[in-house]
C-alpha cells in the first residue's frame, strides 16, 4: 500500500490492517447485470430494420431529418452497428431533408456505398 493510500486509510479511522475494507459500491450477482446495449438509437433501428425486410428490391426507406432525435450521422453510426452485428449490407445517402437507406444486393455491391 503506497504512502497516500495509508494516509487516506488512516484519515478515515481504518487502520491499513485492519481486515476488509467496505466497498465503495454496491454489488449484485454477475446473472442479474444487464446484457447488451441498448442506446438512444435503439428504437429508430429497429424500426428501419423491420422496414428494410418488407423493402422491394430497388427501392428506398426515405427518412425525414426532422423525424429523427439525433444528428443523421449519429443514426447512420448506430444503423452501421446494427446492420453488421446482423450481418446484413444496406446502404445510405443523404440530402438537407431526408436520409435514404436501401438494401444492398450481391449486384449493388460493386455500385454502392455500404453503410
Amino acid at each position: 500500500m503506497s504512502l497516500k493510500a495509508k494516509q487516506v486509510v488512516s484519515e478515515a479511522g481504518m487502520s491499513p490492517r485492519a481486515g476488509k475494507t467496505p466497498a465503495h459500491f454496491k454489488t449484485m450477482q454477475q446473472i442479474n447485470v444487464p446484457q447488451g446495449r441498448k442506446g438512444k438509437h435503439q428504437l429508430i433501428v429497429a424500426i428501419i430494420l423491420s422496414d428494410l425486410l418488407k423493402l422491394q428490391e430497388g427501392s428506398a426507406i426515405k427518412v425525414p431529418l426532422v423525424d429523427l432525435a439525433e444528428s443523421k450521422e449519429k443514426v447512420r453510426s448506430a444503423l452501421n452497428r446494427a446492420t453488421r452485428k446482423a450481418g446484413r449490407n444496406v446502404a445510405t445517402a443523404s440530402d438537407d431533408s431526408f436520409l435514404y437507406i436501401w438494401n444492398v444486393s450481391a449486384s449493388d455491391k460493386a455500385s454502392h456505398r455500404s453503410v
